[in-house]
């Protein structure tokens, strides 16, 4: 397809600005060549679906050139395997991240010439390629878990006639190499699973990620003591959490089926509406630093009756339902009481007009645990 080239000028027109170092590059990637497959909703919205490029091309050149994530794994199934008109289910386990965002990341993460970088998330290699076209691909190193990822990444980026280097390994074990930028478009664990990351952080350089569970974007340098001080940015990214096999582990299924049928110990009524937790980025953020570890799902039967639905792996579980915006009856379960303390933080976002975390300074040791803070506000985040 040799007609992608005003398509890609069109995506970097609407990504970037008109001064931005960017533009060149997205415009310069032909990003259908890096996705030839994905995987979409079906239409009930309870499975994938296999799409495939060169059997309509259109849709492939709409896909490709629009600023919109493409799934191209699920579970352990990279649509690059799948056949036609397969379907699967799971969770999401990589994609092709949409441009705007993938630019925002690199202009958090503040690339120069001549500064070595590692993209830590290789998915289909838009990010390592807009890196490479940019600073020269000798600078750019690519970090995936997932073998099959980094090398078929590398062989479409070799088509493209873009060298960088490819990495296989966990992130969260260890990371060959040190780098003055490191750029994560996963979601890195705080605590223990982050020191090796810091460790492949040259000491004055720069880190963009965000962590785990949470929509938060941390930059940071990093001081000669192996710590990293920055702040949270006022902008916000929903990426994958890192993995370490073909899958993520077993959701708590388990529990999950107990919150949506039983009575619980605890039954009241809530003070605010049902809300998607999932989809509230700012108060799952503040969920996931107050009580590590809570799962979320949300529903919605006939139109009108919301249900939303959290857990933890400690026991605990909540559920909240109402008819849209009515109070809802509330039933709780286990050790703590995981829809009293999304009510604390729904307090003090009605209080104070906003929560603290946008904006908050971050210092994170060298054993990874991140500290937060902002006016009166602060917190420690991690396992170390």
């Amino acid at each position: 397809m040799d007609d992608w080239h005003g398509p890609a000028g069109r995506l970097a027109d609407e990504v970037t600005d008109p001064d931005s170092w960017w533009l060149a590059a997205v415009a310069s990637v032909p990003r259908h060549e890096l996705v030839p497959r994905w995987w979409e909703r079906g239409v009930d919205g309870a499975g994938w679906v296999l799409r495939d490029g060169a059997s309509d091309p259109e849709a492939w050149m709409r896909a490709a050139y629009s600023d919109r994530s493409l799934v191209t794994r699920v579970g352990a199934r990279h649509a690059d395997h799948a056949g036609a008109g397969e379907w699967t289910g799971g969770q999401p386990t990589s994609s092709a991240t949409m441009p705007g965002l993938v630019v925002r990341m690199l202009r958090h993460a503040r690339l120069g010439d001549r500064l070595s970088v590692l993209d830590l998330g290789t998915g289909s290699g838009g990010l390592t390629a807009y890196a490479a076209r940019r600073i020269g691909a000798r600078h750019v190193t690519s970090l995936d878990v997932d073998p099959y990822l980094t090398r078929v990444a590398g062989e479409r980026l070799a088509r493209l006639d873009i060298y960088p280097h490819f990495v296989t390994a966990d992130a969260t074990e260890h990371v060959p190499g040190r780098y003055d930028r490191i750029v994560s478009t996963v979601g890195l664990p705080a605590g223990a699973g982050l020191r090796p990351v810091l460790a492949a952080l040259e000491p004055g350089g720069h880190i963009a990620t965000t962590l785990g569970r949470t929509c938060l974007i941390i930059t940071g340098w990093k001081h000669t003591d192996g710590g990293v001080v920055g702040r949270v940015e006022r902008d916000m990214a929903g990426f994958m959490v890192t993995r370490s096999g073909d899958d993520y582990p077993p959701a708590l299924t388990e529990l999950f089926a107990l919150a949506r049928g039983a009575d619980g110990e605890d039954v009241g009524t809530g003070r605010y509406p049902v809300v998607d937790v999932a989809g509230a980025w700012e108060l799952r953020s503040m969920l996931e630093l107050t009580v590590p570890g809570v799962e979320a799902a949300y529903e919605e039967q006939g139109g009108t009756t919301r249900t939303a639905l959290l857990v933890h792996p400690d026991g605990s579980w909540a559920r909240a339902s109402a008819d849209w915006i009515d109070p809802p009856e509330v039933h709780q379960g286990g050790p703590r009481k995981l829809w009293n303390a999304l009510e604390r933080i729904r307090n003090r976002l009605n209080a104070e007009g906003s929560l603290p975390l946008l904006g908050a300074r971050v210092r994170i040791t060298p054993d990874g645990v991140c500290h937060f803070s902002r006016g009166g506000w602060s917190t420690s985040f991690g396992e170390p």
